[in-house]
């Protein structure tokens, strides 16, 4: 007689949650992405609204850089906040308190005034987008397994990528049927029910709530985000963030349609189409190179690398007055742009668990301040580059091409985590 042991199924690795635990996670976090998206929207809006906004407020390229920045400073200067906040409140807490500011600030932009009321709205939205994706990437780090962690950012990032397609060809159609104050209305009414949909469906798991661990004070908590800061490897880390994600967004959220349309006479339209398919293509890229992630050992060199590509691209894009690489270069520009979630996945594995929120929402102050700090150096740059004779543009994709590889520089030469065994 046969007594041998029925064939069983392989026990699941020790960090996997259950299947129906799983599942509640999915649903959790799609509704956590839809804030993403929305945040996406809010700041690619200047690409298309730059040329009605400066014959509306009469706007220099400096102020238009300025604007496009007066999301991205409070976005990044909150993070702190933003991480002290889920370590003690949850994910589910503090995005539904900050979020409607984000509702708010576009509901005083679309009734703007003058030039500091429509800075003043944008502020208020980058402080109620300021968690959107910090909560999504604690939550994976939390509720996912550890190896899926690159895999679940990079999807993460392609959905939240979707909110850029509204601010291609329907918000240039938008605007050419009625008015960029109509924009920020349906951005309004939209965040709106991404605030619903979260309310409704991200409920934080039991075990969560019940872990007994001790609540640590403001103070206390500023003080672990001190200590990232006396890591010898956090300072090449700030530096990278501060430059890869600047460069696309400064591209995709601020110059690209002003480039069109003064360099080759697009109409608001045609630089939208522009705008919407860099923004498809670029939904592909998180999820792509989060499959690609060559894990620990090789992913600082892969940093490296595409930083420096990313750098040669904006330097031909830069130099390279032709309508077809103006065109093809912000789609290529838009695919690369994908390897930030390698960068995520560095920080999750450069600290210990006990310090990933912490260390995530510093890179993310660093990735949005950088994000700020390029828009208002290059609108500056434009400026003093129209002032003197020359063509701003080619001064501003030069200048990020420069600021690219300076970060790669700085990436490479300073200290570097300790390698896993």
């Amino acid at each position: 007689m046969n007594t041998a042991s029925p064939p069983t199924t392989p026990p699941a690795p020790a960090n996997a949650p259950p299947a129906a635990s799983l599942r509640a996670a999915w649903v959790m976090l799609f509704a956590l992405t839809t804030a993403v998206a929305l945040s996406q929207s809010f700041r690619t809006v200047a690409a298309i609204m730059a040329a009605p906004l400066q014959a509306d407020f009469h706007l220099s390229a400096q102020a238009l850089g300025l604007f496009a920045g007066a999301f991205h400073f409070p976005f990044g200067a909150m993070q702190l906040f933003m991480g002290i906040g889920i370590d003690l409140h949850g994910v589910r807490r503090t995005v539904l308190t900050a979020f409607p500011l984000a509702i708010a600030g576009s509901a005083v932009s679309a009734l703007a005034g003058s030039y500091g009321v429509l800075v003043a709205g944008q502020v208020l939205i980058g402080m109620g987008c300021a968690p959107a994706f910090l909560v999504c990437t604690v939550f994976i780090a939390r509720h996912f397994p550890t190896q899926r962690f690159a895999a679940v950012s990079g999807l993460t990032l392609g959905l939240g990528g979707l909110g850029m397609l509204l601010t291609g060809t329907p918000l240039a159609w938008l605007i050419e049927a009625t008015s960029w104050r109509m924009g920020f209305w349906v951005l309004a009414a939209l965040a709106a029910l991404a605030w619903g949909l979260i309310y409704a469906l991200v409920h934080e798991p039991v075990q969560q709530a019940t872990t007994a661990v001790p609540r640590e004070s403001v103070r206390e908590a500023f003080a672990k985000f001190g200590t990232l800061l006396t890591l010898p490897h956090t300072w090449g880390i700030l530096v990278i963030s501060s430059v890869g994600y600047a460069s696309f967004i400064s591209l995709r959220g601020l110059w690209l349609g002003p480039l069109l349309m003064q360099r080759h006479d697009f109409s608001l339209v045609q630089s939208g189409n522009v705008a919407l398919v860099m923004s498809i293509v670029s939904l592909f890229g998180p999820p792509l190179f989060g499959r690609l992630d060559p894990g620990p050992h090789h992913r600082r060199r892969w940093i490296t690398g595409l930083t420096v590509l990313l750098a040669a691209l904006f330097a031909v894009f830069a130099f390279t007055h032709s309508a077809l690489v103006d065109v093809a270069g912000p789609v290529v520009i838009g695919l690369l742009s994908g390897y930030l979630v390698l960068q995520y996945a560095d920080v999750r594995a450069a600290y210990p668990a006990a310090l990933t929120g912490r260390a995530m929402a510093v890179f993310t102050m660093a990735m949005f301040l950088g994000v700020a700090g390029m828009q208002w150096l290059t609108g500056l740059v434009a400026s003093v580059a129209g002032a003197r004779g020359y063509e701003p543009f080619t001064a501003v994709l030069a200048s990020i091409a420069a600021l690219l590889a300076a970060g790669a520089l700085l990436y490479k030469v300073l200290p570097a985590p300790p390698q896993p065994s």
